[in-house]
Parts: structure tokens; C-alpha cells; sequence
């Protein structure tokens, strides 16, 4: 007698959402995903305006590795589907009064150190020594569930507790490798990937930095938007179906068991699992009644600790800057004092931090021939502030065009503009479905990590799964694909349904390509 093929449902077809399905259609599950949107992609999209192209969230792929590895476990190459290209220099980031080029190459690195500031340049061999034990400790970690209290007492974790920093943040850390302020900047600004403070965010998270300069930044060509479209398509080829502008009302339940999804159409869909790669803040707010939920009441959820938001500005422009690099970060004046104002007075500032991705650099197909696609990004505070954004909004726009113009190569973009959208933390919560406009998420915060953090296997509801930057490990690409792995292998698991287990770190091609 034939066994029936198991059933999954995935809510969302952001990056943790197509990675699950990649990884269960190529294993032989029946998957059908559902996204409200008409794109695939969720934060990791693709934002057209006229002939401009861009991404509408991340910009950038750091350890490229785990993604070459997640297709090889779907039967797939990467190589197939994307090019991916590693950018040296990877960014540059202009201070109040010098600016420095951060390279991926330790020699280029150690002498543009040695350049801006004196006397520093041998410790960035100090700084990759030591951090390389670190990362190795703690990576296992990321690719392992935390779904009870024994988990916390595994080997893995157990071996990787020397290195956690317990106690100390993240700039506290890079503090004990450099003097000056500036250059522990450079290797701290990381953290807000997370939507953190490097003053607030745990100092086992060298871990970003680290792999930055050991493992190199890259540009996928067309956009990272093209990772969701090349899931998309190897999950498509193993049989998975994927349905766009179909939004999901609730997630249906039997006591305390998902057993399939109500469409807004009023459709019902049963499944044997349900995999949640909505904003997990938007998710447990939406798609279950209040009185369902133990552990993630709305109160409850409420008084999380949430990321920051972003206020970002898409701009066609009919120039070029040939004195621009692929990536720029312009660090406020006082930058310690521009994140006091977002993390913890969720206020606005007047002197703020401005990030600027300038895709046509590298990449022609971004921009007609002459021009340039914009991508601005400026931290900005969470709707728990009282920020009225449709009063701040043109004001915000104005600060960030005379911060550039004055402080960086983008002098006369307004005079160049010929599209634009802007997007404020009040267009994320409502119009892309983010709790509270929080862009990157709960916080990585010590009571909100590993065992603290919401599960793979969603404790509210048997057969119920998460992917994303909601739960473990957290926020970003990178670790948003190993949600995706971990959730996939335990739905597997309980199926006994044969998978691959990661590869042992020192199996893995960690170097740029």
C-alpha cells in the first residue's frame, strides 16, 4: 500500500518561506505556498520604478557559503540560477572628518587601517585570530533547534559558552582590539543588520563583523531579490506550487493542533503542517484569535523587545557618481546619541546615519545606461514612538538629500530624480505587514535568543512551524535560511522522511570566491 505524501503549507513566500520549500518539495513533501503580495520575496523583493531596479530590503549576501550549501541540499547549484559577485572594497564609511574603504582582502584591510588611523593596523590580525575561534564555536550553534529546555545542554552550545561574551556588548568587545572610537565604529555599525545598538547588542554577535572580513560581502546581479526568484524556481522544478496575491486570513485549528489555512477568500486548505514565514509580530497579532494564544498573548507581544525601523528612500536618478563605491555608510556626527534617539526615545534625529547602495557600480542591469538606482536606508525608531510620519516624512527626505549633499559624492540628487517611492516605519507596519514598522524584527537581546526565542516548532500548536527572522537564530539572510533548514529537518524528522544533515563546519568552502 502506498504511503500518502505529506502536505505543507507555507505562509509567506519571503526567504525563509521559499528556502522551506525548496528544501520539503525536493525532499518529496507536497507544498503549496501562499503569499498576499503579487511578487514572491517578502522583505527580500524586488521594487521596480520605470527602468530602475531594487531591492526592496537586504542588499547585500555575507557567507555566501550557507546559501551554495542550501541549494546542494535541494539538488540544486546556486551557480544555476544566480551570479553572485564579492565586492573589495566592500563598503565605504565616511566619519565626521575621514573616510575609510573596508576591504575583505587582510592585507588591503590591514594598510587602509594603518592609513586612517595610525599605529592600529596589527590589530586587525588580532581581531581575525581571535574571532575566527569564536565564529567556529558558535556557528554549529545557528543550525541546531532550542525547542526545550535540555537544548540549552547540548554539546554544541555547551562547547561554544567560553565564547558568548557574556556580560559585555557588542562594542565593549571591539573595544579590547581597537583605540579609537572611529575604527571600533567600523567594526560595531554591524549590528544594526539587527536593528541594534552596538551598545546594546550581546558581544557574541563579533560573529557579524567577523565574517564580514573573513568571508567577504556580495552583489547578486539584478538584485538579491534574485535569490527569491532562483527559490521560487528550484522549489517550482521539485514540484512545489506557489500561489501570489493570495493572502491567508488564519491558521486553521483543531484544539491545540494546526491542521491548514483559511484563505480571505474564504477558501479552507488542509495540511498535515503549517510553516509561518509572515513577521512573526504581524503573525501571532492576525492569524489566530486572541483567546487561542498561552504564550504569545497580544500583551504579551506588546512588551517584546523589538528592532528599530527604517526610513528608505528608492531614487532613479539620470547621472552617475563615479567617485561612489557599490556600498557607502555616512555615520552620524554622533552616532552613539542618533541611536539613543531610535533605540530608546524613539524620536527622530537631526543628525543621522545614512546608508547608500549604488547598485550600478557593479551592476548595468539596475539602471538605464548614465544613470544611477538609488537605495537609501536611514535607522529610524519603531511605531512604539509617537512619530507622526506623515508630517515627519518630507522633512526626513529633506534631512537625508542635504546630509548627503554635504557630507558625501551624492551632491544634486534632487535636481536628478526621476523616480522615487519613499517608505516610513508607518508604510512597513502597514502596508508590508510589520509589526510596529520594526524592519529587522524581535530583538536579539539575551532573553530573547536561543530557548527565549519564539521556536522553529511554534510552541502555541502541535504541526505548527516558524521560519524567519522571528525565531531562531534570528535576523538576516543568512540566518533566516538556516530558520528555513532547521524548521524544514523537523518536519522531516517527525515524518522520518530521509535528509541531509549541514555539512561539519570544517567541510564548508568558507573562502570569498
Amino acid at each position: 500500500m502506498k504511503t500518502r505524501r505529506k502536505k505543507t503549507i507555507v505562509i509567506g513566500a519571503g526567504p525563509g518561506g521559499l528556502a522551506t520549500a525548496m528544501l520539503l518539495a525536493h525532499r518529496g513533501v507536497d507544498v503549496e505556498v501562499f503569499e498576499k503580495q503579487p511578487v514572491v520575496g517578502g522583505r527580500n523583493a524586488e521594487v521596480r520604478l520605470g527602468d530602475y531596479r531594487f531591492d526592496l530590503g537586504p542588499t547585500f549576501l555575507m557567507m555566501k557559503f550557507l546559501l551554495d550549501e542550501l541549494f546542494e541540499e535541494a539538488g540544486r547549484k546556486l551557480s544555476d540560477y544566480i551570479q553572485c559577485q564579492a565586492l573589495d572594497p566592500m563598503y565605504k564609511l565616511q566619519f565626521a572628518e575621514r573616510t575609510m574603504h573596508v576591504y575583505s582582502d587582510p592585507a588591503k584591510m590591514r594598510n587602509e587601517i594603518e592609513r586612517v588611523f595610525p599605529g592600529e593596523g596589527s590589530s586587525l590580525e588580532r581581531f581575525l585570530s581571535r574571532e575566527s575561534v569564536r565564529f567556529r564555536k558558535l556557528y554549529p550553534c545557528l543550525q541546531k533547534p532550542y525547542g526545550s529546555p535540555l537544548s540549552l545542554f547540548s554539546p554544541t552550545l555547551l562547547a561554544a559558552l567560553p565564547h558568548i561574551a557574556p556580560g559585555r556588548s557588542l562594542h565593549k568587545v571591539l573595544s579590547s582590539y581597537f583605540r579609537a572610537e572611529e575604527l571600533r565604529l567600523a567594526f560595531t555599525f554591524q549590528s544594526k543588520y539587527l536593528g541594534m545598538s552596538p551598545w546594546d547588542c550581546p558581544g557574541l554577535f563579533t560573529m557579524i563583523p567577523y565574517t564580514e572580513h573573513a568571508h567577504g560581502v556580495y552583489h547578486v546581479q539584478g538584485g538579491l531579490c534574485q535569490i527569491s526568484h532562483a527559490m521560487a524556481e528550484a522549489a517550482r522544478e521539485s514540484g512545489a506550487v506557489i500561489h501570489t496575491s493570495q493572502p491567508v486570513r488564519r491558521v486553521l485549528t483543531n484544539g491545540r493542533k494546526a491542521i491548514g489555512i483559511e484563505l480571505e477568500s474564504g477558501d479552507k486548505i488542509e495540511c498535515d503542517d503549517v510553516v509561518i514565514n509572515a513577521d512573526f509580530g504581524h503573525a501571532v497579532s492576525t492569524l489566530f484569535a486572541p483567546d487561542q494564544l498561552r504564550r504569545y498573548t497580544p500583551d504579551v507581544v506588546k512588551r517584546k523587545s523589538w528592532s528599530c525601523s527604517t526610513f528608505m528612500m528608492y531614487l532613479g536618478v539620470d547621472r552617475e557618481y563615479p567617485a561612489s563605491e557599490h556600498h557607502t555608510i555616512v555615520f552620524a556626527k554622533d552616532y552613539k546619541g542618533n541611536l539613543e534617539d531610535i533605540s530608546h526615545r524613539r524620536k527622530t534625529s537631526e543628525d543621522i546615519s545614512i546608508y547608500v547602495r549604488n547598485s550600478a557600480v557593479n551592476d548595468p542591469t539596475t539602471a538605464p545606461k548614465g544613470h544611477s538606482a538609488l537605495y537609501i536606508l536611514v535607522p529610524a525608531p519603531n511605531n512604539f514612538g509617537n512619530v507622526n510620519w506623515a508630517e515627519e516624512a518630507p522633512r526626513y527626505r529633506e534631512r537625508v538629500l542635504r546630509t548627503l549633499a554635504e557630507r558625501s559624492c551624492y551632491t544634486d540628487i534632487e535636481a536628478h530624480i526621476k523616480e522615487e517611492m519613499i517608505v516610513t516605519p508607518d508604510d512597513w507596519e502597514k502596508k508590508f505587514s510589520v509589526y510596529r514598522g520594526a524592519t529587522f524584527n524581535m530583538g536579539h537581546n539575551w532573553s530573547q535568543m536561543l530557548f527565549m526565542r519564539p521556536h522553529n516548532k511554534f510552541e502555541e500548536f502541535d504541526h505548527c512551524y516558524l521560519v524567519g527572522g522571528g525565531t531562531h537564530p534570528g535576523s538576516g539572510l543568512p540566518t533566516i535560511f538556516e530558520s528555513a533548514r532547521i524548521s524544514s529537518n523537523l518536519i522531516c524528522s517527525q515524518y522520518m522522511i530521509p535528509y541531509r544533515e549541514p555539512k561539519p563546519f570544517d567541510e564548508l568552502s568558507l573562502e570569498p570566491a
